[in-house]
């Protein structure tokens, strides 16, 4: 390992993958002098890949990458999907977000209002040593925002410009180069899909349901939440049909895979992960994030809003192509798609709020189960210990004609 060079936070990088790393730095042509490699975020801010930020000082310049590196513990691994989901991100950065941007560019779509991705200095999908190594939004002045705080208005609205972009160029795709839409949206591989054919998954979630509805007293909302994460996988693969409406999502937009910039009156973002990225309905993207990055108050006040604005901002992007909302994605088709959706989400967000929302303490008890444990010990480091009472931490879901809201009663 010495003979890279590399100082700094090192031990958990395997000798192929530090091999792959020096290959890419030393394409940057800056005449390395130093490399030093140190952690980004804390425990549970990424769940699938051991982030680095990698700093670089050369006699031509100096610069930062960012590298995600794969588990190598079986568990993990198994438990993670991660060889298909290092591959889905590699297919996304290589190959479906180059070309979605080249249909902006060949349009003339002005570079302020081009989708925005950090860039893919290379990637490694050779299984068990995956490693993917991007840009450093960081330089850029992007910033994490805190996890555990609903994101404002002005973000959620930039995050759905994004979606509205990304899914509007979906369409285009579909459009006019089909057969290059059907090699993308086949090689995305949709790991819920494969969840719901394992019949370990299924009994994991169940042991995960009982255990969260301990947290209620209500019958009333213990029946709100019962047979939602059980039968999630079922869900999940029933409403996985492929439809003309269906695009190219990213997947997992919560607060820790998107990068802010928020200065005056502008906000941008810019989405960081696609390891989840498959093809699936334009709602799936919209309320994951809805629920999984805003609280009630904040939801409630702003959801109409959002959806109007987020169909508004689709058939702008359309408009670049000479295509309407109206026609590709209409505004009814998209309210009967978020109810259809809003149980199959909302099972979806109580699964992950039992992981993403872990404080880093009890995320590095998980990530140390799942290194080398079996199953039962990984789930029994999933449970919710030390819950607050149940009359002051529960969960309702609401849904109407235009409106899936997901009610959260929280602890001072």
């Amino acid at each position: 390992m010495a003979q890279y060079n590399f100082e700094g936070d090192i031990d958990n990088i395997n000798e192929r993958q530090l091999e792959f790393i020096n290959k890419v730095i030393q394409e940057q042509d800056l005449q390395v002098t130093k490399v030093v490699v140190s952690p980004v975020g804390q425990a549970g801010d990424n769940f699938v890949a051991n982030v680095k930020r990698i700093n670089i000082e050369g006699e031509n310049g100096s610069m930062q990458m960012i590298v995600k590196i794969a588990p190598a513990f079986e568990m993990a691994r198994k438990m993670m999907s991660t060889e298909i989901m290092f591959q889905n991100e590699h297919t996304m950065y290589t190959e479906v977000l180059p070309k979605l941007v080249q249909l902006q560019k060949d349009a003339g779509v002005p570079e302020e209002e081009q989708l925005r991705y950090a860039k893919c200095y290379g990637s490694l999908i050779e299984a068990p040593n995956e490693v993917v190594i991007l840009e450093d939004l960081s330089d850029s002045d992007f910033i994490m925002l805190n996890k555990f705080e609903s994101l404002s208005d002005d973000c959620v609205k930039s995050v759905l410009k994004n979606f509205a972009i990304l899914h509007s160029l979906s369409y285009v795709l579909k459009n006019k180069e089909p057969e290059k839409f059907d090699l993308f949206k086949n090689n995305l591989v949709d790991v819920w899909s494969l969840a719901a054919q394992d019949p370990e998954a299924m009994g994991q979630m169940q042991v995960l349901e009982d255990n969260i509805l301990t947290l209620f007293d209500d019958e009333a909302h213990k029946s709100v939440v019962k047979n939602k994460l059980a039968n999630i996988f079922k869900l999940g693969a029933k409403l996985s049909k492929d439809t003309k409406h269906s695009v190219i999502l990213q997947g997992d937009a919560w607060t820790n895979n998107i990068m802010f910039k928020v200065g005056g009156d502008l906000v941008q973002s810019i989405m960081i992960d696609y390891q989840v990225s498959r093809n699936n309905s334009p709602v799936v993207d919209l309320l994951y994030m809805i629920f999984n990055c805003t609280d009630h108050e904040t939801r409630s006040k702003n959801y109409h809003d959002w959806i109007d604005y987020y169909h508004t901002e689709l058939d702008k992007s359309l408009s670049n192509f000479g295509m309407k909302a109206n026609f590709v994605y209409p505004k009814d088709q998209l309210d009967a798609d978020l109810k259809r959706y809003g149980k199959l989400l909302f099972g979806l967000s109580i699964m992950l709020a039992n992981i993403l929302s872990r404080d880093s303490s009890e995320a590095s008890k998980f990530m140390e189960a799942i290194k080398d444990s079996d199953v039962a010990t990984v789930m029994d480091a999933m449970k919710i210990e030390d819950a607050p009472d149940a009359n002051g931490d529960e969960d309702d879901i609401q849904m109407s004609n235009r409106e899936t809201v997901f009610e959260s009663k929280k602890k001072d």
